[in-house]
């Protein structure tokens, strides 16, 4: 294929933590991506406004995807919807411009790409099919057959989020990959993301977790902001804790 992609960088779920995301946008292999692609779950956090920016700012170096939190902040904006289960979101939403939120309700919820060694990858959110359904690193085999159902047969990579968890695995001939979380990763701290092409490679970029709280606080209006930033910067819900959380919506009971 001509026009494949040599290399793509995958960020997924920044949920408005600028800090974590500068520190992502720094590293040299980022920098020097063909294509950054955001699959998901953008805004819902303490800075949406500005992720929202700085990603602009980027142009057409940045696909996007929506997420169900960015669908859902837009719902809630335009008041298609009176609550979010997630309590930083209704706050997200408010402080959104309107020109951030028509351009959030205009985004695609998938998108593929040629890559070098991949060939044609689908990027979505949760699932092909949906924004918000769960498929984990041990989901089963029927599981992975009933959510990837109509996926054309020549896509064989297939890029997700929405988990918060990285990881790697075949399911029915699919290599299946997930990035983890920039902004809220459950299991250990740091901003995850991952590099596509030719291979699938798993990266977590270090940051000054101490010093992202503390402009998170002066910066952001969030009220409770410090007990947020403490809780997902440093990851103390571990991958087990959310694996316990999640494993009922992956349909085993």
């Amino acid at each position: 294929m001509t026009d494949e992609l040599t290399r793509v960088a995958v960020l997924s779920d920044v949920h408005g933590v600028l800090p974590a995301l500068e520190a992502v946008l720094a590293e040299p292999e980022v920098a020097a991506a063909d294509r950054i692609v955001l699959t998901g779950d953008i805004t819902a956090g303490p800075q949406p406004a500005e992720v929202v920016d700085l990603l602009r700012a980027q142009a057409d170096r940045v696909r996007w995807i929506s997420g169900n939190a960015d669908r859902e902040l837009v719902e809630y904006r335009r008041g298609d919807r009176d609550e979010i289960p997630d309590p930083i979101a209704p706050w997200a939403a408010t402080v959104l411009r309107p020109d951030q939120v028509d351009f959030l309700a205009a985004l695609p919820t998938s998108l593929t790409l040629p890559i070098r060694g991949l060939g044609k990858v689908l990027f979505c959110h949760a699932t092909p099919r949906d924004d918000e359904e769960v498929v984990l690193v041990d989901s089963r085999p029927a599981r992975w057959a009933e959510v990837l159902t109509g996926v054309d047969d020549d896509i064989r990579t297939i890029v997700c989020g929405h988990t918060h968890m990285p990881y790697i695995r075949l399911a029915h001939g699919r290599l299946i990959v997930n990035p983890g979380s920039i902004g809220m990763p459950y299991g250990r701290p740091g901003a995850h993301w991952c590099l596509l092409g030719p291979g699938t490679d798993l990266r977590v970029t270090p940051y000054d977790i101490p010093a992202a709280i503390d402009r998170l606080v002066r910066e952001s209006g969030y009220p409770e902001i410090a007990e947020w930033a403490d809780y997902y910067l440093n990851a103390r819900a571990s991958d087990t804790e959310a694996l316990e959380v999640f494993e009922p919506r992956d349909g085993r009971g």
